[in-house]
């Protein structure tokens, strides 16, 4: 569901806790422990050295400049789609280009948005801004107030990192509120309570924050009073993720849910009725909406209530009023099957609309309650949209608005590997409005795609698994063990991996002879909750063994072999393609790792590490680490043995995944001889880059990197 609708998962109770604690797993030697000195000058310097070796191998190529040049053509087109989000009578998209590089929030109608070129009214330039204030300003969110939203609470970041300055924008005057909130740089949550009070969550000082170094306490601030002064209304603990709290505006149904997130998939959240607030018993894994007057839980484990069992995946629907009296009457309006799982949800302002991964490919369900609260039952239509590919619906119903107009519409965007997006906008309530959609915006095509083909396959994992995974050929060929191959992956978070066009992949890669391939291993939400359980904690080597095994099936169908394959992965796909390129070197001969976790003895302790001990575990048990220390890159990195050469890809600004893992793993390796490049950008955050420009410089390493290494025939 959509902002002001979607609450966090909920606990049915406090956790509890043995009477002895854990046996404490052993520290490693560390003597690389200086480069986890973000900003240190002896870290920093070592940082620019490898810059250095790794532009003067990768840049020296005569193709260089012009790959970055296509690449980015590709990141600053004005043909690309402005995705826009609905905010009363506006429609606001941030956008970047050549002209503006960090970019320009700014608005327009639907009747201007329908045109090809759309008038466009800028509200921040946020180059300009950097440039009058003298920072590095980039772009992370606004947090506006209906049913105006005339006033916003505007985040910026210096540099990409994920915490931000905060404050308080007019969007008609097109100014920052003189004398408004403002809340200086943190990892900060804020939402409206009304025209003149906020609620935050901060860095309010000492014992204010989570180990994870999130908000652990939510205030209530008083506009024209200090911060210092505000009132706490909400407290998680130290050991939480972080403490939250969502508001829905909608007339008639107003409501203030606070919560704590227990860890990454577990929570405990409270409905606030006056000054009371008001548990919400349920399963403490599922994820819980309301919508008007009915209750949703999604649910992420096997639930049985009054004598009824749900299948983990399903999503349940009942009377809100009733179900916080205690009643558990609900109707199921998704069962997942062996192939089938839940994506997502959205809401129109009479009906829910789910979308549905069928075997990693999307399908669209309306879903239309019978009675105020659905006591007549549900009737499900299936939409016609395109098959197979990738749908994602964004409901336009905005709850503010009176005698809203777009109260049944929907955008549609519609895509696949190798054609390009469209977006569309439709209506709910019938295969006539269905064949009726609009398009509204497409993407050029940025490759010619002519003799290219998509197909997916099926690799069998260790344990007999079946894994599917994409293969996307480029014009003319053929199956005779010579294809540059790049595999990528994930395998994590329940993030599932599905079709997407992309013309920076079609101009740099396959475009160009390479075969991409997309692998949908466990860990993954492609399949529902159980097939991301399969591979966390002390299970998360499926995940790599399922990676393993995809290679194992190109190399053995001749689409390559390991002298022309290469794996790339970010983040969590970091972890996996360092993990694997340690565990199975022979299949490899490239690895790009980017932006990643790898030294998993210590990453809990650094940044937001700790919020992801419910997907690997915590290291300083001895069981979990008896797991981890077997995959753990960081530890399993062996001196005398062979691997693929490797390019290792992060951010100086990244205050999510800290480039200490990187720079720490490259320094090891390198003093163990091994085959690496490494470079750092200065800005980026989490995403590797602060604009397009730097964007396109670090993908045209990357890409260099892998024709350099599996190029040649």
């Amino acid at each position: 569901m959509k902002r002001h609708v979607v609450v966090l998962a909920l606990a049915l109770g406090l956790p509890t806790f043995a009477n002895t604690m854990p046996q404490t797993a052993p520290a490693p030697h560390d003597p690389y422990l200086w480069l986890e000195d973000v900003q240190g000058a002896r870290a920093l310097a070592w940082v620019r050295e490898r810059n250095a070796e790794s532009e003067g191998v990768l840049q020296a190529g005569a193709g260089f400049d012009g790959l970055r040049a296509q690449l980015l053509e590709v990141l600053d087109s004005k043909e690309q789609i402005p995705y826009v989000t609905r905010r009363g009578d506006g429609l606001y998209n941030f956008w970047r280009d050549a002209a503006n590089p960090r970019g320009l929030w700014r608005r327009t109608t639907l009747a201007e948005y329908r045109k090809p070129k759309p008038a466009w009214e800028t509200v921040i330039d946020v180059d300009a801004l950097g440039q009058a204030e003298g920072e590095n300003w980039v772009w992370a969110s606004a947090t506006c107030l209906g049913p105006d939203y005339r006033r916003c609470m505007v985040a910026l970041s210096r540099g990409g990192a994920d915490a931000t300055v905060v404050r308080e924008f007019d969007t008609v005057t097109k100014r920052f509120v003189a004398g408004g909130f403002t809340l200086p740089e943190a990892k900060t949550q804020v939402e409206w309570k009304d025209a003149d009070t906020l609620y935050v969550g901060t860095d309010f000082g000492p014992g204010s924050l989570t180990d994870s170094g999130y908000a652990r306490v939510i205030k209530a601030w008083q506009r024209g009073t200090p911060l210092a002064q505000a009132a706490t209304v909400f407290e998680g603990e130290a050991r939480d993720v972080a403490a939250y709290v969502e508001v829905d505006p909608t007339p008639g149904f107003e409501r203030t849910v606070f919560g704590r997130a227990l860890d990454f998939y577990t929570s405990r959240s409270f409905l606030l009725q006056g000054q009371a607030l008001l548990p919400l018993a349920k399963p403490a894994d599922a994820k819980l909406a309301f919508w008007r007057q009915h209750v949703l839980l999604e649910l992420r484990s096997d639930w049985t209530v009054d004598g009824k069992a749900w299948p983990r995946g399903a999503l349940l629907v009942a009377d809100a009023a009733a179900f916080l009296k205690g009643e558990r009457n609900f109707t199921a309006l998704f069962t997942p099957t062996a192939t089938r799982s839940l994506a997502s949800f959205g809401a129109t302002r009479s009906k829910l609309l789910l979308d549905v991964l069928d075997n990693v490919a999307s399908r669209i369900e309306e879903w239309t309650p019978a009675g105020a609260a659905g006591e007549g039952g549900w009737t499900r239509r299936a939409m016609q949209a395109p098959y197979p590919g990738s749908l994602a619906i964004t409901p336009l119903h905005d709850p503010l608005v009176k005698d809203d107009a777009l109260a049944e519409a929907y955008f549609l965007n519609v895509s696949d590997f190798l054609q390009p997006d469209a977006l569309q906008l439709g209506r709910t309530g019938s295969a006539a409005e269905d064949a009726k959609r609009e398009v509204l915006k497409s993407r050029p095509a940025f490759f010619d795609a002519t003799g290219m083909r998509a197909e997916q396959r099926v690799a069998t994992s260790k344990d007999g698994t079946r894994v599917p995974y994409f293969v996307i050929w480029p014009r003319g060929a053929k199956p005779d063990g010579r294809n540059p191959t790049l595999l990528y992956g994930y395998g994590g978070f329940e993030n599932a991996m599905v079709p997407w066009y992309s013309g920076a992949i079609g101009r740099a890669w396959t475009g160009k002879g390479g075969v991409f391939v997309l692998a949908n291993i466990r860990g993954g939400g492609e399949f529902g909750p159980g097939w991301h359980q399969a591979a966390v904690k002390t299970n998360k080597q499926r995940s790599y063994d399922d990676f393993a095994a995809v290679a194992e099936d190109l190399i053995a169908g001749r689409i390559t072999s390991p002298k022309h394959l290469g794996i790339q992965g970010g983040s969590n796909g970091g972890l996996l393609v360092g993990a694997v390129m340690l565990q199975r070197p022979e299949l490899f001969n490239a690895v790009v790792c980017q932006v990643p976790l790898l030294d998993m003895h210590r990453y809990h302790r650094l940044l937001a590490g700790a919020s992801w001990m419910a997907e690997y575990g915590d290291p300083e048990t001895e069981a979990d680490w008896a797991a981890i220390s077997r995959y753990s890159p960081y530890q399993n990195v062996l001196k005398g043995k062979s691997y693929p050469k490797v390019l290792f890809t992060t951010s100086t600004r990244d205050d999510r995944v800290h480039p200490g893992h990187a720079r720490k793993m490259a320094a090891k390796m390198r003093e163990q001889g091994h085959p690496l490049l490494y470079w750092e950008n200065i800005e980026g955050g989490h995403g590797g880059a602060a604009d397009n420009a730097q964007r396109a410089q670090m993908m045209a390493l990357e890409y260099s990197f892998l024709w350099q290494q599996l190029g040649g025939r």
